[in-house]
């Protein structure tokens, strides 16, 4: 089946006794050629007044409830090759007598590619306007996310910082696209902190960009670290939000070695302090340290992850996974703060219908911030639309829903451009511009927004995702293994700090509204559980990087020797371990405990002494590692010891029989000897 797509130029938006035009594209996915064949544009002269028969129309599922439609115009389209695309355009002249004498309102649109009752389909709409009456007034505030693609390691690296906030990066963009807007922002700290942490090593572009977004005038707020996935933390019963407890192992010291100040130049005729005659009546003042000036300063955790001028206690979960018990965590956390929880309408029992839900609310006492669901659903589709041809069709969409948004609502409004992938700067605009564009519509501040009467909400829990859910329990439980494993390490840091981030980085929202992967054939589920198997992965090979060398047997035949083993290392940090050997048999007595500092990427020997006690036998050594707070390291291997200590007792008694025996010998010689030269001495 080909794919369709009606696109309304300006939005719909048609004014009494203007034409309308539209854009037609076509594209044939199909494993065949399509055959030339024309394209009829039907228009419904019934307004459509109700929120939920727009939203069904606009998918697809209405054609009862908007009244007929009539041919307001046609095309003849050319045959289209596999895989190729054909966009052409209508147009329905103002005095035609489909389009002449509307009343303003929202009108149904559709286009038929083909003349069979069963031909792919488009709908749309249109919006009708009198030029000379006054828009309606609707207040609304425009929320736009700064984030950047999901990644599963801990931060945005030197590279990829080089080419996000480069002149084609899209963190360029949004920065592009909000500037001399009233957008509010909604800013991943985990931007901010990657560039922070490289302190002079920084790339000139992200310093820049960083600069800039701090300059720039529009309202903000913090998002968790990584845009993290809320609802999932909450479900996963973990920390919420999850966020790392430092970054202290991606700072280098040579890179935070405070710059010199120069000493001032003396004016003239004013004298030094420092060289001046002390006053012999002044308290002495004591003298502070001197101060290193060659030492490294590094930011804290909380100045790396400051978004500059942003509104305290905002929170804003994935859209469409809010539940009560979520809102009341996000609401504890931020308890010292006047902020609230932002949540898409559809997670309200009224926006479900859907209805328009006043934005300022309590959940169970909570304060949340609505945003109109199926309004922001269509900026961002038309934020991330793949080719600007295909645009008109989500910004119609959006200017529709907003327009009967408005007529039904009774103070301000929210709406955001919404999480997505891959948006460049006139996408973005184009967006933005479809709110803060509309006739009557007025920009609101978040302020306002926090500032406006409150009316009860009841929040349609969301279920959880259980897969992540899952996924998130195994990877904290590999991150309490990994901070047992550490305290092998003079600082453990070294190791929980990025493995908490990473973990951070994959619970992010980004992974689930990155519908564009780099791989079109891999889908954005199939990725993220790629980079989840490749993190366990990673951690396993951490958990198994100190080990015992596996032994070889060892013939003892003294009653006491040091057995020598091997620890390995494959860490770049030293790590200390304690080395503990436990026999299987009394024969053998040995140093149960030996301290070892084991060398960066390399095998350091470790000796044990050990002492054999009267008989002989195979004896079995355990050998294990342990941390210095007794945690296990790696797997135990076991060491064969032949013991042969009662040949050291055979050697000695044949060695004194057979000096004896010499010695008497030897004797018996020398006797002989002067008998006989006695004996030759009388006969002589």
């Amino acid at each position: 089946m080909p794919l369709v797509v009606l696109s309304p130029l300006f939005q719909g938006v048609v004014t009494i006794g203007s034409s309308l035009s539209v854009s037609v594209s076509v594209q044939n996915g199909t494993p065949r050629l399509l055959a030339p064949t024309t394209a009829t544009l039907e228009l419904g002269r019934t307004p459509i007044t109700s929120r939920a028969t727009l939203a069904a129309w606009q998918a697809g599922a209405a054609d009862a409830a908007v009244g007929p439609l009539v041919p307001a115009a046609a095309a003849s389209l050319e045959a289209i090759a596999k895989g190729e695309a054909l966009t052409t355009g209508m147009t329905v002249d103002a005095a035609s007598a489909e389009l002449a004498g509307l009343a303003p309102g929202v009108y149904p649109l559709r286009l038929r590619y083909g003349t069979e009752p069963d031909s792919p389909t488009s709908t749309s709409t249109m919006i009708v306007r009198d030029a000379d009456a006054a828009a309606t007034p609707l207040s609304v505030g425009i929320l736009v996310p700064i984030t950047a693609p999901a990644i599963g390691t801990g931060l945005l690296t030197a590279a990829e910082l080089t080419e996000l906030t480069g002149p084609n990066g899209a963190l360029t963009a949004a920065l592009d696209a909000v500037a001399g807007t009233p957008a509010i922002l909604a800013v991943d700290p985990a931007i901010l902190a990657a560039i922070r942490v490289l302190g002079t090593a920084a790339p000139a572009n992200a310093l820049e960009w960083l600069t800039r977004l701090d300059t720039l005038p529009n309202e903000r707020f913090a998002l968790a670290f990584a845009d993290g996935d809320l609802a999932t933390a909450h479900a996963a019963q973990i920390a919420t939000p999850f966020q790392p407890s430092t970054l202290q192992s991606y700072m280098l010291p040579a890179n935070f070695i405070p710059v010199p100040v120069p000493s001032p130049t003396p004016t003239p005729g004013v004298s030094d302090p420092a060289t001046a005659t002390p006053d012999p009546t002044a308290t002495p003042t004591p003298t502070a340290e001197p101060v290193d000036p060659t030492a490294p300063v590094f930011p804290t955790l909380t100045q790396l992850l400051t978004v500059t001028g942003a509104h305290a206690g905002m929170a804003w979960p994935v859209t469409g996974t809010a539940t009560t018990g979520l809102i009341e965590r996000l609401t504890k956390v931020a308890a010292d703060a006047p902020g609230a929880t932002l949540i898409s309408s559809a997670n309200t029992f009224a926006g479900a219908g859907p209805n328009t839900v006043a934005v300022r609310g309590t959940a169970e006492g909570a304060p949340v911030l609505v945003y109109d669901s199926l309004v922001s659903t269509a900026l961002r589709d038309a934020a991330s639309a793949s080719d600007p041809l295909l645009r008109g069709a989500p910004l119609a969409a959006a200017a529709a829903q907003l327009t009967l948004a408005g007529a039904g609502a009774t103070g301000p409004l929210l709406v955001t451009v919404d999480r997505g992938a891959d948006r460049s700067r006139l996408d973005l605009t184009a967006a933005i511009d479809a709110v803060t564009g509309m006739p009557g519509v007025t920009p609101v501040s978040l302020d306002t927004l926090l500032a406006t009467p409150p009316s009860k909400v009841e929040i349609v829990d969301a279920a959880p995702i259980e897969a992540r859910v899952a996924a998130a329990r195994r990877l904290t439980d590999t991150e309490a293994s990994i901070a047992a494993f550490a305290t092998i390490l003079d600082d453990p840091t070294l190791l929980t700090g990025p493995e908490r981030a990473s973990i951070a980085q994959l619970l992010g929202a980004e992974w689930l509204s990155n519908e564009w992967p780099a791989d079109p054939a891999v889908s954005p589920d199939e990725e993220w559980a790629e980079a989840i198997d490749s993190h366990e992965q990673a951690s396993a090979r951490t958990l198994s990087s100190v080990g015992i060398l596996p032994p070889s047997t060892t013939n003892l035949i003294s009653s006491g020797a040091k057995l020598q083993f091997w620890v390995r290392n494959d860490l770049p940090y030293p790590v200390n371990v304690v080395f503990v050997t436990s026999p299987d048999d009394l024969r053998l007595e040995v140093e149960r405990s030996t301290p070892v500092t084991a060398l960066p990427k390399s095998n350091t020997r470790v000796e044990v002494p050990v002492l054999a006690k009267v008989g002989s036998g195979d004896v079995q050594l355990q050998l294990e590692l342990r941390s210095p707070t007794l945690q296990p390291i790696g797997q135990p291997v076991t060491a064969e010891v032949v013991v042969r200590a009662d040949w050291e007792f055979i050697g000695i008694i044949s060695l004194a029989v057979i000096v004896g025996g010499l010695f008497v010998v030897g004797l018996i010689r020398t006797v002989v000897r002067r008998r006989k030269r006695r004996a030759e001495e009388t006969n002589g």
